[in-house]
């Protein structure tokens, strides 16, 4: 008899042993196999009555993995048939996936006749088994003298951080829709780092520019924010400043006094920020920083972290000074690498933002100021018009109607 087998089993991490898909087709009989994905090692377990049918199989039959392991010695009182076998042994394979390290194998009842006869009472099974463990994590919950840090808090994800830096209505709760502004008004600008499954990680903006145009090395340009966190743009309105407390560790807000470029005709403006993260438990630093300055005390002052890390910014020298300050028309390049604590960082740009009620939009205003004033003129003059008209015809037929002689 044909039998038709398609088995496939699914571990639950951290050493579970539950199914989550099991089938072997053939006469609507389940196998009878139990599984355990431990740290370093494999445990199954066949019970000889392995289709239901009441025929046991022979442990002699039974074998783990491309190398044929064989199964713990057994007594043939025992029910079950129990393999103990490495992760790593019986020819088992590794697959590295996205979230997971695959360990696959498989076992094989693989029936001979008993002594002369060449008749046999079983086929021939191949049951694939695989084990997942996560690559995120530590597997193990055994303790390591003399401490145990665990894995995750050392350790970063492989998966690349999503930067995003958005425009935001006052109250901070959604994303502006209007681009325009008047000279005088303060945009809300917030910076956020999507972390997925990273550890915990606290987001900075190391350093902002504005330029008219979307090329962060145009120019006429303005700095916002400098030297490694420094909102220097606050030396001369005191209302732009980050915001404090953060909503989060991975989100930065801060508000910036809108302005234009003095001698440019375009009412547009580019804001580019350099941002970057460090672990959320690392303590602030002088590269790694939200610093404002507040007029009122004429002091600089962190949104966390102790106020010496601000003082770098009234010399305007904070960690490394070339790669602080940017020169017109150049933009530094990331050094993620040259610099300590910083595991990922981006530029990211927000814009147009467009300014209402300079030359060009009061040349705007005043053409289509004169346009009405046209249009209304023109309707005064059809209105008057009509009215002469009408009085004329009346006047016309009240003469006819004098004049017409009676009969």
């Amino acid at each position: 008899m044909a039998l038709s087998c398609g088995f496939f089993i699914c571990f639950l991490l951290w050493g579970g042993t539950e199914l989550c898909y099991s089938q072997l087709l053939w006469q609507d009989k389940a196998p009878r196999l139990a599984v355990k994905c431990l740290e370093a090692q494999l445990v199954v377990t066949v019970s000889k009555d392995l289709f239901g049918t009441g025929k046991l199989i022979k442990p002699a039959d039974l074998t783990l993995g491309p190398e044929g392991c064989k199964p713990l010695v057994s007594v043939d009182t025992d029910d079950v048939v129990r393999f103990e076998v490495g992760l790593h042994e019986c020819g088992n394979s590794l697959q590295v996936a996205k979230d997971s390290l695959v360990y696959s194998t498989f076992l094989l009842h693989n029936p001979r006749p008993v002594g002369n006869l060449s008749i046999l009472r079983t086929n021939r099974v191949n049951v694939p088994i695989e084990c997942h463990f996560p690559r995120q994590g530590n597997v193990s919950s055994q303790a390591i003298l003399p401490t145990w840090v665990p894995f995750r808090t050392t350790v970063f994800s492989e998966e690349k951080l999503v930067f995003s830096l958005y425009l935001m209505e006052e109250n901070w709760i959604s994303k502006r829709r209007s681009p325009t502004f008047q000279l005088g008004d303060r945009a809300h600008l917030q910076a956020e780092v999507h972390t997925g499954s990273h550890v915990p990680l606290r987001l900075f903006v190391d350093h902002c520019v504005a330029t008219p145009t979307p090329n962060r090395s145009a120019s006429p340009y303005h700095t916002i924010v400098d030297f490694h966190g420094c909102l220097v743009h606050g030396l001369f309105e005191a209302s732009s400043v980050f915001k404090a407390p953060r909503p989060g560790p991975e989100t930065l807000q801060f508000t910036v006094d809108m302005f234009h470029f003095a001698n440019d005709s375009r009412n547009t403006v580019y804001i580019t920020c350099h941002l970057k993260v460090t672990s959320a438990e690392q303590v602030p630093d002088q590269l790694n920083k939200a610093c404002s300055f507040i007029k009122s005390t004429n002091s600089w002052v962190p949104v966390e972290g102790a106020a010496e890390v601000c003082q770098c910014c009234t010399k305007g020298s904070c960690g490394i000074p070339t790669r602080s300050r940017r020169l017109v028309g150049q933009w530094h390049r990331p050094a993620s690498r040259s610099r300590r604590h910083v595991t990922e960082e981006a530029d990211v740009t927000v814009g147009p933002l467009i300014f209402l009620g300079k030359t060009g939009d009061r040349s705007l205003e005043e053409s289509t100021s004169s346009l009405t004033s046209a249009m209304l003129g023109l309707g005064l003059a059809v209105l008057v018009s009509l009215a002469l008209a009408t009085v004329v015809l009346g006047l016309a037929r009240w003469r006819q109607a004098a004049f017409r002689p009676v009969m």
